[in-house]
């Protein structure tokens, strides 16, 4: 009997002990892991999250958190699914950018045919296929982890349904070798559509755990997010991200390209060359490898036996045009620029690997875009610095100018943290080893201050308005008034230097419109843009105190106009493609003569970035970068908008495919 009792006893301890044992795992994560955060290769911030099974359900919970330029943006995210195959909720609350709230309720029914989203207090029901998982966005990165998850268990489905948004579309890259903690890997590479515009890369390894992501966030910036052990890979895995994209674009994008030819003729098209010269009525121009041969005109009645011929007949053919504010953060800008007739822009500021990268595929004939020209961005270390280029000291000044030198930049971009004592470092050893200097006004710095300490050029006409006008933020407006003895003297230290300036009107006539004007009545763009950009873009307006300082904008416009100073056209992304006519456009209304706009996109930036010697006008000899034009921009400079082709280098594109090739309607 007491035998029987003790081993009774053992019986009940060995079982509560493995209960216990049991219910300590089940309370422990199956899985934990942190995601180091990037803004432009700059790390700002981590994710942490952990995944377990709870209550016979798998449970994710994420913790995001990165800081943009002085203003925190946290996310918590609560998922719940059966298992890999099978999502049931998901929860989020906080903020996916500084601007850009994320506080929404998602559930799957029962039955798996109905999707409800409470946001906002509304609910709405969507239909579910076969084939639907429950994601909010880009973020946080967990989610793209678990979404890769459902697509490999559901057998890699074409489409998965991820309402309200598009359908996501996953597709394998190549393999990528790094090194993680001292040891080679192997990792999977794939490119993901739908989430935000355009694609994503991503890369997973054998044990299905996200290991690296390059997206942009939910301000169409660069963002990227890397496990803490692959950190010093993230160079690498930026670039093999342009390289995957570009190659993967050019194909979708081929229908847009016609096949190069050696010998390619426009006949009988109106020329605008570029130089300011009257326009020329049916002229053939002729181009050999990419390059203009002959200019002739109707009379001489030559012969294009040989060539590929274009008929400009009704046409009006201008050089290519340039935008001299780009920020190329993704590949699918390259199709976007050319069927809006843009060949060459100057991209003002992006990820060193990024964009260098970018470049030399482009230039390679390994992808499809404009040619990019590089202002290599420097900032300082400061409660708003943004992405890694960061230099605080004078030897790391005159390092960084080095590097963009050495990989081709033309130019340095100063960006708003750097210290002002700093900036005449910058400025004179860019000048020593031939490169120019443009860029924002420094913290500190007046636009005065900054052209006598070396800039070449100011990015963006507020500051300019600002330090003329003395116009301050939440104060009342100044007078209007340019005559002033301050204003004065600034303008001419404008003209003594030849300060070129980038004023992106466009971007802040978006930004400022009135709010009783849509902005589909000044942009009709904004109805042709892939359906992710177009609620972020479309901007409501703002009230009336806050659109008249628009005007004030437009106002400086046009008296740096007036006076004779270098003006050059760029939009800093605003409505992608579409922007550039804008700026043109509103360059006629500040006073500019549309053969003056035009030339602010086509040979004053070519003179400025010191390419006058071989393109920006339709001259014998130049590149052959072209627009042919279905209307007449000297009769209405709208019509710069009527691109019936686009010729790079003599590669001629069909708009349509292009714009369709990015989602954007043509």
């Amino acid at each position: 009997m007491k035998l029987e009792c003790a081993s009774a006893f053992v019986v009940a301890a060995a079982l509560a002990f493995a209960s216990s044992s049991l219910h300590a795992q089940a309370s422990q994560p199956n899985e934990q892991g942190s995601f180091v955060l990037h803004k432009f290769a700059r790390a700002i911030g981590k994710e942490t999250y952990t995944l377990q099974r709870k209550d016979g359900q798998l449970l994710l919970e994420s913790d995001f958190l990165f800081t943009d330029r002085g203003t925190p943006v946290p996310l918590k995210t609560t998922y719940r699914a059966t298992d890999d195959a099978h999502p049931l909720s998901l929860s989020t609350r906080g903020q996916s950018s500084r601007s850009s709230d994320l506080n929404d309720d998602f559930s799957i029914d029962a039955s798996r045919t109905q999707v409800s989203l409470l946001r906002d207090g509304k609910k709405t029901q969507y239909p579910a296929t076969g084939h639907t998982f429950l994601m909010d966005g880009y973020s946080p990165v967990a989610m793209q982890q678990m979404l890769m998850r459902y697509w490999l268990s559901q057998g890699r489905p074409e489409r998965i349904a991820a309402p309200p948004g598009n359908d996501i579309r996953i597709q394998p890259t190549a393999e990528l070798h790094v090194k993680a903690a001292g040891h080679d890997v192997t990792l999977h590479g794939y490119q993901v559509s739908g989430l935000a515009w355009g694609s994503e890369a991503l890369w997973m390894d054998d044990n299905n755990q996200l290991v690296a992501l390059v997206t942009r966030d939910a301000e169409f910036d660069h963002f990227e997010a890397v496990r803490e052990d692959y950190e010093p890979e993230l160079a690498t895995f930026m670039q093999h991200a342009a390289i995957d994209g570009l190659t993967s674009l050019a194909q979708l994008a081929a229908k847009g390209r016609q096949p190069v030819v050696k010998r390619l003729a426009v006949t009988h098209a109106t020329l605008i060359d570029g130089t300011g010269a009257p326009a020329q009525g049916d002229v053939t121009v002729f181009m050999d490898d990419g390059h203009i041969s002959r200019i002739a005109s109707a009379k001489e009645q030559v012969a294009t036996q040989g060539y590929e011929v274009i008929n400009g007949s009704g046409k009006f053919l201008i050089p290519g045009l340039w935008d001299m504010h780009a920020h190329y953060e993704q590949v699918e800008w390259g199709p976007v620029y050319l069927a809006s007739g843009i060949t060459t822009v100057r991209d003002c500021g992006n990820i060193f690997d990024f964009i260098t990268a970018v470049r030399d595929a482009i230039d390679q004939g390994r992808g499809i875009g404009p040619r990019i020209l590089i202002a290599g961005v420097i900032d300082g270390t400061g409660p708003i610095t943004l992405g890694a280029v960061v230099a605080d000291t004078p030897e790391q000044a005159k390092a960084w100018v080095k590097r963009y030198k050495d990989v081709g930049a033309r130019q340095i971009k100063i960006y708003g943290s750097m210290k002002p004592e700093l900036v005449p470092v910058i400025t004179a050893e860019a000048h020593r080893v031939g490169m120019t200097v443009t860029g924002h006004v420094p913290e500190g710095m007046t636009t005065e201050q900054a052209v006598k300490d070396g800039y070449d050029g100011i990015n963006h006409i507020h500051y300019v308005a600002r330090d003329l006008l003395h116009m301050e933020r939440n104060k009342p407006l100044p007078p209007l008034d340019f005559t002033t003895p301050d204003a004065t003297r600034q303008l001419a230290l404008f003209r003594e230097h030849h300060t070129v300036f980038d004023d992106t009107i466009a971007l802040f006539e978006a930004e400022m419109h009135p709010e009783s004007t849509p902005l589909s009545a000044i942009e009709p763009g904004i109805t042709h843009v892939a359906p992710e950009l177009a609620a972020a873009l479309d901007s409501p307006g703002v009230k009336p105190d806050r659109a008249k300082r628009y005007d004030y904008l437009l106002a400086t416009l046009r008296e740096l106009h007036r006076q004779g100073l270098t003006i050059v056209a760029g939009t800093d992304q605003s409505i992608p493609g579409y922007s550039l006519h804008r700026e043109l456009e509103i360059y006629v209304q500040a006073g500019f003569t549309p053969m003056e706009a035009l030339m602010a996109a086509t040979s004053v930036p070519a003179r400025v970035m010191g390419l006058d010697g071989e393109v920006g006008t339709l001259t014998v000899g130049k590149r052959a970068d072209m627009v042919l034009l279905d209307g007449d921009p000297l009769a209405d400079i709208h019509n710069t908008r009527r691109v019936a082709k686009t010729i790079e280098a003599g590669a001629v594109y069909d708009p349509a495919p292009l714009w369709q090739s990015v989602g954007f309607k043509p």
